[in-house]
């Protein structure tokens, strides 16, 4: 017997894409009620929240009128967001936040897109970033700010913002996102919500590309629930022969995997220091905390120490290849164009990037490198003693809005200094640059640099109601035990989620 439900705004921003996706399946709403309710979502919430900058509601809706309920795939009908910065829609604008590519359409699908359109979702539009996803808030110069659900004054991080303030305010159930130094864990800790990153090289890259900063950055979701994640794994997952890393399949559905519990008794290693020696607030310690003990309790060995890593210099390396990267692309924005950037065409960061990246000698950019692998190589000596590392997934709770933005009379003192110093002390200026930002976030650039796993777990609110998330970093490939580990939290009352979050009540 087929039971229709009456869909309301509550059956809908509460529920997960797996849930949403069964309905389907049952028949008991159809795939163009639940693209309706999304766009009545998007409405009442996205003049305040900015989570969305290119919504495609008129096209989605043809779409979804012409195949309604005919989708085959894991979450056929299901709505979803895209991140506007490597989520290509053939067809579709695609900016990257950046005033240089303000009219810029795709001319063909990433292969992350198309992997999503076979799973059956719905597309929806392209959600909000930092230019060129340099920052870790979300207030493109093109766009404005995005706003955190959980406190309209506050950020919901970067650079996949507008997507955590997309889930999180219910807009989608989950939305795409990417990870070049914490853009999933950062928005994920300071809204409340599940966030991955994978292995490197387990999610596709390209079509043109085989690798994104160099393999820092990753793609992926932003999720409200444990088991949209492993669905979404088993959705990307690839061993992409194209792709300059291939890490290999996992051979099991991660979605069936994390229904077993953990089995073994783990050693587990924690950190409550920041890793470049910033202070860390005493809600993000307290939030590990919580976790140790109950790693405790569950009967797992746990020892406070952190891996024998520099991270002020580790830090400092991968702003090289910051640096390098953005004067390349830079330059073929030059080539194409036909006439040498100035000021006004990009934002303060990209053009400190790209000045001292014009700087940056070959050998600086291969030692940069080789010290990432010289690191991922400690981390593994590392993981042969310890199963998982957790540590705070921010250093505290959201930033205001504009906290971390610079004032005009700040940002031409550093182009002063930028244009005046030595090339050494040009590459140090970048450091001292992002310091304020790194303050907020200094823990979750290891993992990208090593190519290890790692999430940030909804563990805690502070007094005053904002999510502080937990990372926890595991050896390269064991993304199903740290999904396993999040899955068995997720059962727990430490689980905070969306508790307390005024969208979704």
């Amino acid at each position: 017997m087929i039971v229709v439900i009456e869909l309301n705004e509550r059956d809908y921003v509460q529920a997960d894409a797996t849930q949403l996706a069964k309905w389907i399946r049952d028949k008991e709403v159809s795939s163009l009620e639940l693209l309706e309710a999304s766009i009545r979502q998007l409405e009442k919430v996205n003049p305040d929240l900015n989570a969305v900058v290119h919504d495609r509601r008129g096209r989605a809706l043809a779409e979804a009128r012409l195949h309604e309920d005919s989708a085959e795939g894991l979450f056929a009908g299901v709505p979803m967001l895209l991140k506007n910065l490597s989520h290509r829609l053939e067809g579709e604008k695609i900016t990257s936040g950046a005033r240089l590519f303000r009219d810029n359409v795709a001319s063909k699908h990433s292969y992350f897109v198309k992997e999503c359109q076979q799973a059956g979702f719905q597309m929806l539009g392209h959600t909000n970033t930092p230019e060129f996803g340099l920052k870790n808030i979300t207030e493109p110069e093109l766009y404005g700010p995005s706003r955190n659900p959980w406190n309209h004054a506050y950020s919901p991080g970067g650079s996949s913002g507008g997507a955590a303030a997309a889930v999180a305010g219910g807009i989608v159930p989950l939305a795409g996102a990417s990870d070049g130094g914490g853009s999933i864990r950062i928005p994920a800790s300071f809204t409340g919500l599940f966030g991955l990153k994978p292995t490197r090289g387990r999610t596709p890259v390209g079509p043109g590309i085989g690798r994104q900063w160099q393999g820092a950055a990753v793609d992926f979701v932003l999720t409200k629930s444990v088991r949209d994640s492993a669905a979404m794994l088993d959705v990307l997952q690839t061993e992409q022969l194209s792709a300059a890393f291939l890490t290999p399949r996992f051979p099991d559905k991660y979605r069936e995997v994390i229904e077993k519990p953990l089995q073994a008794k783990w050693n587990i290693a924690f950190c409550l220091e920041s890793p470049v020696g910033t202070p860390v607030s005493d809600e993000a310690q307290a939030a590990v905390k919580k976790m140790v003990r109950w790693m405790e309790e569950e009967g797992h060995a746990v020892e406070e120490v952190a891996p024998p890593i520099d991270g002020v210099d580790l830090m400092r390396q991968y702003y090289i290849m910051n640096c390098g990267e953005m004067d390349a692309l830079l330059t073929g924005i030059e080539h194409r164009l036909g006439r040498a950037l100035t000021e006004d065409d990009t934002e303060f960061e990209a053009w400190m990037l790209r000045a001292a990246g014009k700087h940056v000698l070959a050998a600086d950019y291969a030692m940069s490198l080789a010290s990432w692998d010289n690191a991922a190589e400690k981390m593994d000596m590392f993981h042969e003693r310890y199963d998982f590392y957790i540590t705070p997934a921010t250093a505290s709770a959201a930033p205001l809005v504009g906290e971390l933005s610079w004032n005009v009379e700040d940002q031409e003192r550093y182009r002063d200094r930028m244009r005046q110093g030595a090339r050494i002390d040009k590459l140090e200026l970048v450091y001292d640059m992002f310091l304020p930002s790194l303050t907020y976030t200094p823990f979750t650039q290891l993992a990208n640099l090593t190519g290890q796993p790692a999430v940030s777990l909804p563990l805690h609110q502070t007094v005053e109601g904002l999510p502080i998330g937990v990372q926890v970093m595991s050896r390269k490939g064991q993304e199903h035990l740290l999904l396993q580990l999040a899955y068995q939290l997720e059962q727990t009352t430490l689980w905070q989620g969306m508790k307390g979050n005024p969208h979704m009540n």
